[in-house]
């Protein structure tokens, strides 16, 4: 039976936009996410609008029918030769980062005449120190994310939006867990490869870190601690009080590194009244949450906090800037940006008792500005509004059906 592939339509069309500018498209996101699906539906796009087979060149680094491609020279050498004269080639290279020197390829592609480049990564750092220096304005990344909940719905249909909304946390949001939702099982294992391989090998082995079971340590009370402030030092103290010692710097490169494989994401602080950011005390997000679930167990079902997670996410995908807010002592679950202007976010799982409804309006309120304000909760209630505070449905908003990409 053939695998279903879904279309990732907001990721294309971002494709589709800057197909034949002088901008390395770069993909990037955890492993596992669509990205190389991504660029085989694009090249099925390209296909379909008059460009021949001769003009497309796909390099997977991770096949290893490739793995010779992974020296600088032989992979220079072998889109080179397919480059066809007078025409536009597309050139995909699957996990870029494989390649040794790979910054050296990318510029010397680049420069070349009709030539449209297009990479992906699954590791931030790809983008960091060398590449970031020597194609500096000359690339566009496009963060990718697995399965938004409006995705999973639409692809599975046929079910209310709280059947489908359990169903979402309680699997995967990783493309290929649809196939694999009736086998709990396998689901499993394939979440735990997932894991070890981003943990060990993407993490462990480029970080070169010998105690393995320090870092999922620091994994597995990240993962447990979604949406609640976080510090290093409070991370190494519990650590520490656990029988691991532990000091500050060493969090610090694990946190690193689950950041850059993107399997964790960090929302840092802002203080409203001051406007200006705060250093410490950042929150994490986990970048699905049927991998959290594997690792923690069914201990990990803080309902609030997971809604607030798939929250966070889904801003990253409608290409907000997300921080957590803070004005005077109270905080605000999320201050969202883009070129928009502003807005701002609280997020519970239920308002319906008196006392969390003022205590989730009350910092709202103490905000001046006319930004929009909003509180998602997963109470399947009326939409309401108090002093120009809207309460809607967070699962009508995750899905789109109140407008997909602007925050009302």
């Amino acid at each position: 039976m053939a695998l279903r592939r879904l279309e990732r339509k907001d990721y294309l069309n971002k494709l589709i936009a800057f197909r034949d500018k002088q901008l390395i498209k770069v993909v990037t996101g955890v492993r596992r996410c669509g990205k190389s699906t991504l660029l085989d539906i694009f090249q099925d796009y390209l296909r379909g609008n008059g460009v021949e087979e001769r003009q497309i060149v796909a390099v997977n680094l991770e096949d290893f029918d490739f793995f010779s491609l992974r020296d600088p020279a032989a992979l220079h050498a072998y889109v080179k030769e397919r480059l066809v004269p007078g025409k536009m080639t597309y050139v995909f290279i699957d996990e870029i980062q494989h390649c040794a020197d790979f910054p050296a390829v990318v510029d010397s592609l680049h420069i070349r005449r009709n030539v449209d480049l297009y990479l992906t990564g699954s590791n931030a750092y790809m983008l960091s120190s060398e590449i970031a220096t020597l194609i500096s304005g000359r690339y566009v990344e496009i963060r990718m994310l697995p399965l938004s909940f409006g995705e999973y719905a639409s692809s599975r249909g046929g079910e209310g939006l709280a059947g489908l909304y359990r169903e979402y946390i309680e699997g995967s949001s990783f493309p290929y867990a649809l196939e694999l939702k009736d086998q709990p099982w396998a689901l499993r294992e394939y979440l735990e490869g997932i894991y070890s391989t981003i943990v060990v090998k993407d993490i462990a082995a480029r970080r070169k870190i010998t105690d393995a079971m320090m870092l999922e340590s620091v994994t597995r009370f990240v993962f447990d601690s979604i949406g609640s402030p976080l510090s290093t030092k409070k991370i190494a103290d519990a650590m520490t009080s656990s029988g691991r010692k532990i000091d500050v710097k060493t969090v610090e490169r694990y946190l690193e590194g689950l950041m850059e494989s993107f399997i964790i994401y960090q929302a840092k602080r802002f203080n409203i009244r001051g406007k200006q950011h705060l250093k410490t005390l950042e929150k994490y997000y986990v970048v699905d949450i049927g991998m959290r679930r594997m690792l923690l167990g069914r201990g990990g079902t803080d309902v609030g906090h997971i809604l607030e997670n798939v929250v966070y996410l889904e801003l990253l995908r409608r290409d907000f800037e997300v921080y957590v807010g803070k004005i005077d002592e109270l905080e605000v679950d999320f201050i969202v940006r883009n070129q928009e202007g502003l807005g701002y976010i609280q997020v519970a799982a239920s308002v319906r008792d008196d006392s969390t409804l003022r205590r989730e309006l009350a910092p709202l309120q103490k905000i001046s500005d006319s930004y929009p304000k909003l509180i998602l909760t997963l109470d399947d209630d009326p939409e309401a509004e108090y002093g120009g505070i809207r309460r809607i449905n967070a699962l009508e908003w995750l899905a789109g059906e109140t407008g997909h990409y602007s925050l009302i």
